[in-house]
């Protein structure tokens, strides 16, 4: 699907093809797999302080050292795999970040097993439909990334701040924020 002379939003105009491949196939597509929503708020969380640029180059890493993000298996990590976690020169080995992936695990399958799906969660913070931005400057939060910040923390999740919830809303195609010139902004529902 990859576009090469189409205008884009100006953070994936370069020469990083996995940045250019990541706006054009993924960022800002109505996601609604509950498990794919988890590991790109997982993902995310890994992002804070950091670039989005350095996580992507690091999923696939993330996703051998994490079980392919199934919770249920990241749910039962412990010592040994923290260990081989802060080891693992392909991930982010911060101590606090990994242990916030396995809690996270941890609540989504407790929510899942209490008949709670995440991917209706997440919808509901906006009803279900895709917030479309102005086409300018995104904001760095909003009220409903506050909201859904808020209620994520109260459930026990850490590294969700309305910033991280914010471009992860962004990211899962909760919220558009294509440029107004980007050649994706009208290609997504709700765009």
């Amino acid at each position: 699907m990859t576009a090469p002379h189409h205008p884009r939003c100006t953070w994936a105009q370069g020469d990083d093809a996995l940045m250019v491949r990541y706006h054009d196939d993924e960022w800002g597509v109505p996601q609604h797999d509950p498990r794919m929503l988890w590991e790109m708020l997982v993902l995310e969380g890994f992002q804070a302080g950091l670039s989005w640029r350095t996580v992507l180059h690091k999923r696939e890493a993330f996703r051998r050292a994490f079980a392919g993000f199934a919770p249920e298996k990241v749910a039962h990590f412990g010592e040994r795999q923290i260990a081989q976690l802060l080891a693992d020169p392909g991930i982010i080995r911060s101590r606090a970040k990994i242990e916030a992936a396995i809690d996270a695990a941890r609540i989504y399958c407790a929510m899942r097993e209490a008949g709670d799906d995440f991917g209706e969660f997440c919808w509901s913070f906006t009803g279900g439909a895709v917030l479309v931005g102005d086409g300018r400057q995104p904001p760095a939060s909003t009220p409903k990334s506050e909201d859904m910040s808020k209620e994520l923390k109260r459930r026990g999740f850490k590294f969700v701040g309305p910033v991280i919830v914010y471009a992860w809303m962004q990211a899962v195609g909760i919220v558009n924020d294509h440029s107004l010139d980007c050649f994706r902004r009208n290609s997504h529902p709700g765009g």
